[in-house]
């Protein structure tokens, strides 16, 4: 994620990482830290953080004289917003998008309902002027900026409703948002309908309207969702 020059264990744990995803490292295959190093010519100890970091988010477990073992993706630490980012780096990006896409779907409309009724008006003050340059910077085809302040203003939206648990998601939409652009999977320019509804949720957040919020987020999520529906037909 981002531009900066990722150091040496985290660039080798993401590549290992996306071959346990992809499968192409199979589960009954053990890796040493012996192999790490001479694959990658690397010390001893970055093969170690390599290791550790992939061990950190449930991908592998270490077995003394074997080494490390790709676990099942029910032990995966799935939340964790790297491994979210390697998923949609990898052959699973499709079904790791409607994943969250689903888990978006549960949550996000509820919280902007809550941000609504619980955001003092300060905060919810601050939404439509995001919604302003959503729209100006989308219009424009401006992506990248786009991602940006979308970015900020669902990240708001979770962090002002109230709820810990949905301002702890804040960084996994942003993966998500930032995958989107990334990997080119969002049209050159966002449609018109999607543009209006951030602001109308920013409209009926402002004014504490509560069900409004929640039914013009969902209007978003329902148009993101309707992508991957479209798919499932072609």
């Amino acid at each position: 994620m981002g531009t900066a020059r990722a150091p040496m264990h985290v660039a080798i744990a993401r590549e290992l990482g996306i071959e346990i995803i992809d499968g192409t490292w199979a589960p009954h295959v053990s890796r040493t830290l012996d192999d790490i190093q001479t694959r990658f010519g690397v010390s001893r100890t970055v093969a170690r953080e390599a290791s550790r970091r992939l061990e950190a988010m449930g991908l592998v477990t270490s077995r003394r004289r074997i080494g490390l073992i790709p676990e099942p993706v029910d032990r995966w630490h799935v939340l964790d917003p790297h491994l979210i980012d390697w998923r949609l780096h990898s052959n699973q990006r499709e079904a790791q998008l409607r994943s969250l896409t689903q888990l978006r779907m549960a949550v996000e409309p509820i919280a902007a309902e809550m941000t609504a009724v619980n955001a003092p008006l300060r905060v919810r003050g601050l939404l439509p002027p995001i919604a302003a340059e959503l729209r100006r910077t989308g219009e424009s085809g401006e992506l990248h900026e786009f991602m940006k302040h979308d970015i900020e203003f669902h990240r708001q939206i979770l962090e002002s409703s109230g709820n810990e648990l949905f301002a702890a998601l804040g960084d996994l939409v942003a993966t998500v948002l930032q995958g989107r652009t990334e990997l080119e999977l969002m049209p050159p320019q966002p449609k018109p309908e999607a543009l209006d509804a951030h602001e109308a949720v920013a409209k009926a957040i402002f004014a504490g309207d509560h069900n409004a919020a929640r039914q013009a987020m969902q209007f978003i999520l329902d148009e993101v969702r309707s992508v991957f529906d479209k798919s499932d037909e072609d």
